[in-house]
């Protein structure tokens, strides 16, 4: 049985996660002669092709060397959106006001309480990850290091797993910049930011992509003094630059500091705490705080699988390298997830997991080109996407329209106090063909699946103008760009002729 570091702080809930997650005592079962499928890495797609497999009769065997359930459960997804949620509880406390409502005295974030939360929700929801429920449901659970001896096998803890076919899914890690000094001044990354007990109370964020600005608005409304470092000219410098400025301006008026194109020179420990040293907009300048948070990029987990025995080419920067059925260049092998998808999250990974079920056991042709790919920046207001941005139409050389919505003209949020936002279509030009959206509000994410939906299915713009629209919601504005469409039918000559019509008729 392998030890893994401990999970801090090592407190009733995390001793919960962790006899679920990685079970000190538990005992790896005998190998079957062969397995139909053997999985590497217990993460989200790791989970969904196991159990997906085993539920269709196939023989599984899963192999994690540390804790199921992958970053998702246990740095990621989960304690993140703990955090937020209990953030904008503070928000919501801090504009009451403006509802009319009166607070007596100044709200303050318990944070040990926010942490603590944090830590009892992600073991109650491990259950649904645990070694047990998947060894119940038919899958073999082994606790190791695995690694490929040859093109059909994988050792772990001491056993030969002879497969028929493998998928490797042992996901990514973050990684920290080059900058001198950073690693001997010590930082928090998301996989250590969540063992947190007391709050910072000064932290910098390095990196204003998706981790980063979601992080850096949770500590600011949480009571931490943030300040957000970007190299780019704005945050979320790969969204919608509408998008991304409202956001922007968001975390302004919330109070955080921003340093924007910004070249780190190094850090130093100082007597006032970790001092970084950096070049902003032609300036040197420094900063000092207590904490500093790295969020910037992740590297997949190819490292000590032994992948040259098994035939399977990688690279240290994108991972294993896939075909388009997600097969290796070795063909009975399969990858998904974030070892080698693009796009790296949990709702890709379980899609990617789908895929290689049936081109694995069932030699089907899916093809992750196929997948149609929204995402979420579960910041406040949320950016939700699917699609095309007009700048990849136009490398295509493909003509779009766009209809857009403010959030400022849908009575729902008006009323609910939430107008900085907007939905976003692009269409194809001559037709209602959705090429993409971008939405910000609120709860964008729980808005772009209709979107999603109609682009998988084939429906276009006028027909989600069709769609009845319960009123008010802040859902509406996307009938109401639907309509906007519409509305360019009504051509000059269309409108004659609809007039003759109307007068004919009299």
């Amino acid at each position: 049985m392998n030890k893994i570091p401990p999970v801090l702080p090592q407190d009733e809930h995390n001793q919960t996660l962790v006899s679920n997650v990685h079970p000190p005592d538990w005992k790896n079962p005998e190998p079957a002669a062969r397995y139909n499928l053997v999985v590497i890495g217990a993460g989200t797609a790791g989970l969904v092709t196991a159990l997906g497999a085993a539920g269709l009769g196939a023989k599984v065997a899963l192999v994690e060397r540390y804790l199921m359930g992958g970053d998702c459960l246990n740095v990621g997804c989960v304690p993140s959106k703990c955090l937020i949620r209990s953030s904008r509880v503070m928000a919501d406390v801090g504009d009451a006001g403006q509802f009319g409502i009166r607070i007596s005295k100044a709200a303050e974030a318990d944070f040990p309480a926010v942490m603590q939360r944090m830590r009892r929700l992600r073991a109650g929801i491990s259950q649904h990850d645990s070694a047990s429920r998947l060894r119940d449901l038919g899958v073999d659970v082994f606790l190791g290091e695995g690694r490929f001896s040859d093109a059909n096998t994988v050792e772990v803890a001491g056993e030969a797993l002879r497969f028929k076919k493998a998928v490797i899914s042992t996901g990514a890690r973050a990684v920290h910049p080059a900058i001198p000094g950073l690693a001997e001044v010590g930082f928090l990354t998301n996989e250590s930011v969540f063992s947190l007990t007391n709050r910072p109370p000064r932290l910098a964020v390095m990196g204003g992509g998706p981790i980063g600005c979601e992080l850096a608005q949770a500590f600011c409304r949480l009571g931490s003094e943030v300040i957000l470092l970007h190299k780019y000219a704005h945050v979320l410098n790969r969204e919608d630059s509408t998008a991304a400025e409202i956001l922007q301006q968001k975390f302004i008026s919330e109070g955080m500091r921003l340093i924007l194109d910004y070249k780190p020179k190094r850090v130093e420990k100082t007597p006032k705490g970790k001092t970084i040293y950096f070049e902003s907009q032609g300036r040197e300048d420094e900063i000092t705080v207590d904490e500093i948070l790295v969020g910037a990029g992740r590297a997949p987990n190819v490292e000590g699988l032994n992948l040259e025995a098994a035939g399977v080419e990688y690279d240290s920067r994108s991972g294993v390298l896939v075909n388009d059925k997600l097969q290796t260049t070795n063909h009975n092998i399969y990858a998904a997830g974030d070892i080698c998808l693009k796009y790296k999250f949990t709702h890709i990974a379980d899609a990617a997991a789908r895929i290689v079920i049936q081109n694995a056991l069932f030699m089907g042709r899916r093809k992750l080109s196929a997948l149609t790919v929204p995402w979420c920046t579960y910041t406040d207001p949320e950016i939700a996407h699917v699609g095309m941005y007009e700048r990849d139409a136009e490398k295509q050389g493909i003509a779009v329209e766009t209809y857009i919505k403010p959030l400022s003209e849908v009575d729902r949020a008006i009323l609910d106090g939430e107008e900085s936002g907007f939905v976003k279509v692009h269409v194809k030009s001559g037709s209602d063909k959705i090429l993409g959206a971008t939405i910000v509000a609120r709860h964008a994410g729980e808005m772009i699946s209709e979107i999603s939906l109609a682009m998988v299915g084939n429906l276009g713009l006028g027909a989600i103008a069709n769609v009845i629209h319960p009123y008010p919601t802040q859902a509406e504005a996307i009938k109401q760009v639907g309509d906007a469409y519409n509305k360019t039918r009504l051509t000059p000559t269309v409108k004659r002729l609809f007039e003759r019509w109307l007068t004919w008729t009299r």
